[in-house]
């Protein structure tokens, strides 16, 4: 008797340990603690104790007590470990992240020192495995199990796994439910809060094994509704030459030369049918007087790191100043965050499409054909195409996916040579890559900046130290000191290249793009606050950033249109008069009379009528606007099928199946 009591107390310690880690990560950081999805979690986590004990069970005496202790200690391990990694990315790592992500050690240094300063949180998280390890012995030893308690405790683990199931088929099994985030889509952030860090887990090792894609969910939309009925180009180019007649124009579309209602009625294959069938309904954007504005222009495309309108001040930055000011001004440009940062923000605005949660996009994208990415397109017009990075060679991937955008790629290890400190100077990497594609004309640069790169002090940042000098009279603290400091090295690299290009004489002839990779998560919310100058709305104004379409000579002009990082290929193939399917793109071109729609990682929207947040399932219309609820349905629908179809996008290497032998 007093051996069953033992077990049933040690379950139960599993499970208080379980649910304290839990609700201490939750509590940490701010994910819901008091939410239904806490419920759930419990369920799940009661599971998992009966599942511990039934492990301990198979062994006994110290084997039992040390095997216990392990199980609570990788448990505690795996908290703390996305609390750290949170606190760095703004997201959770996944298993594939973890398979494809021997990089991270790079920041050990950072990560040390971060958990220092936050080592009352990660003492939380190990309070129950000290406490087995202390006093285990005396009340908490699990003798071993016979076969008829092991069977006792294996089913009680499956009771309550089943019963968390119940539960979530219990709650609505709409967008971004635990329903959906269970069964049909995947987002992290939005998945710990409704089903638990541990069940998250799970759930990503089990798609990671089994090569898991998402499914759509219309559920509550009425999604089929929303489908047209497919146009021709014949007929929407006369309803449109209709539209217009008056004003005697004639509206061309940028499409190609694609038959999707002939190729799905010849495809077996179901989810390439699907795909075909859905880009039939797709309505093309139409040609406009930006059409082709600056064809043969050198075009230079960077990603950079970090940067937002916080780093642009008159006068500490005045190279990204001119260029915001005197260029395309975006007023309501936005950079979302997706699942993997740099990699993702970099995968959205080189391609078009939205990145697939749980992998790396853009590695994986670099086996597959991506006709619409600038080096492809351009090399295609006897451009130079070069890309070029001033940090590791490898990281993320870039290896594979840049050569296959159609790039020379070179960055540290591979061709670019540079001093090695961390981070490394936007100018240097400016400095020594000019030479090699500014007397061939015309040529394509691409840049990924990372001088703008976290952490923002000017004791662990060589660029913040470097740059102090140029910051220190600004009204701001140590952190956003140190972050304008970064952008003061991407500045100066521009200004760099303005010189070489004014010298060259083809500064007016070239078309310069730069869009950050994401916003500057590691600042401290209270920062973004303090250079903000308000209170930053979280689920919007947070990734609310900046732009940059320059070139010498051109008349300013504002564009208060809302748009996105997804937009820019569409964008910048249209103002380059290339040959592009604006219906096989994600995003749209910016000056096209298409309806704006911006796009975040949760689902949730921004149109010209208003903004939809899918945490809390409300729209919050403009002012002046009135908005049916069958509006916000059609366009939840809009957004579930673009997340959709271009994870299939990239699942099936679609592009080369429809491309190759027909271009």
């Amino acid at each position: 008797m007093k051996r069953v009591f033992k077990a049933d107390l040690l379950i139960l310690y599993f499970f208080v340990s379980l649910l304290w880690m839990e609700l201490i990560f939750r509590a940490a950081l701010q994910k819901g603690s008091l939410s239904f999805g806490v419920i759930i979690s419990c369920v799940f986590l009661l599971s998992i104790a009966f599942l511990f004990s039934l492990i301990g069970g198979f062994f006994k005496g110290f084997v039992s007590r040390f095997i216990s202790i392990a199980l609570l200690f990788a448990t505690a391990l795996l908290y703390s470990s996305q609390y750290i990694y949170y606190k760095f990315f703004k997201t959770f790592y996944t298993f594939y992240s973890i398979h494809n992500g021997g990089q991270i050690v790079e920041f050990w240094k950072d990560i040390a020192a971060f958990a220092g300063k936050h080592a009352g949180w990660l003492l939380l998280f190990f309070t129950p495995v000290f406490v087995l390890a202390l006093l285990g012995e005396k009340f908490l030893l699990l003798k071993k199990s016979n076969s008829h308690h092991r069977l006792l405790l294996a089913g009680w683990a499956a009771f309550f796994h089943l019963a968390g199931i119940a539960a979530v088929y219990a709650g609505n099994h709409g967008q971004n439910s635990a329903f959906d985030l269970y069964f049909k889509n995947n987002d992290p952030l939005l998945a710990v809060q409704r089903l638990g860090l541990i069940t998250t887990m799970r759930l990503d090792l089990q798609r990671n094994l089994t090569d898991w894609s998402p499914q759509m969910n219309l559920s509550g939309t009425q999604g089929s509704k929303y489908i047209p009925k497919p146009k021709s180009p014949e007929k929407q180019l006369e309803d449109h030459s209709n539209e217009h007649e008056a004003a005697g124009k004639m509206i061309e579309y940028n499409t190609m030369d694609f038959d999707f209602a002939s190729l799905a009625a010849k495809e077996k294959n179901q989810t390439l049918k699907g795909i075909h069938q859905y880009f039939e309904q797709v309505e093309p954007t139409a040609k406009n007087k930006y059409t082709g504005k600056y064809k043969g222009y050198n075009l230079i495309l960077i990603t950079a790191e970090g940067f937002s309108p916080y780093g642009v001040q008159k006068n500490v930055t005045p190279t990204l100043y001119k260029m915001v000011n005197s260029g395309f001004k975006f007023t309501h440009f936005y950079n979302p965050i997706w699942g993997v940062s740099t990699s993702d923000g970099e995968y959205a605005a080189c391609t078009g499409l939205i990145p697939k949660s749980g992998v790396w996009s853009f590695k994986k994208s670099g086996k597959n054909f991506l006709p619409f990415v600038m080096g492809n397109q351009l090399q295609k017009l006897n451009y130079k195409t070069m890309a070029f990075h001033n940090h590791s060679y490898t990281y993320y991937g870039r290896n594979i996916s840049h050569p296959n955008m159609g790039y020379v790629y070179k960055a540290v290890g591979n061709g670019l040579k540079i001093k090695k400190t961390w981070p490394e100077s936007d100018l240097e990497m400016m400095e020594k890559t000019i030479p090699e594609y500014i007397n061939n004309q015309p040529f394509h640069t691409y840049y990924m900046t990372v001088s703008g790169h976290m952490q923002y002090s000017f004791t662990g940042n060589f660029i913040a130290h470097k740059n102090k000098k140029n910051v220190q009279n600004l009204p701001y603290s140590d952190q956003a000191k140190a972050y304008i400091a970064t952008q003061v090295e991407l500045d100066r690299a521009l200004e760099y290249l303005l010189k070489q290009l004014e010298e060259a004489g083809i500064a007016d002839k070239t078309l310069i793009a730069l869009s950050p990779d994401h916003y500057p998560y590691g600042l401290d919310l209270k920062t973004i606050d303090e250079l903000a100058g308000h209170h930053v709305e979280k689920n919007f104004e947070l990734y609310k950033s900046t732009f940059i379409l320059y070139t010498k000579g051109m008349k300013p002009k504002t564009i208060t249109k809302p748009v996105s990082s997804l937009d820019i290929i569409p964008t910048l193939s249209n103002l380059l008069g290339l040959e592009f399917d604006s219906r096989l793109l994600m995003g749209q071109d910016i000056f096209s009379d298409a309806s704006p729609l911006v796009i975040f990682s949760n689902k949730s929207f921004i149109t010209d009528k208003g903004r939809y947040d899918s945490v809390s399932n409300k729209f919050i219309a403009n002012s002046g606007k009135s908005v049916s609820k069958e509006y916000v349905q059609k366009m939840k629908a809009i957004v579930e099928r673009k997340f959709y179809f271009s994870s299939k996008i990239l699942d099936t290497d679609y592009y080369r199946k429809i491309f190759v032998g027909r271009f």
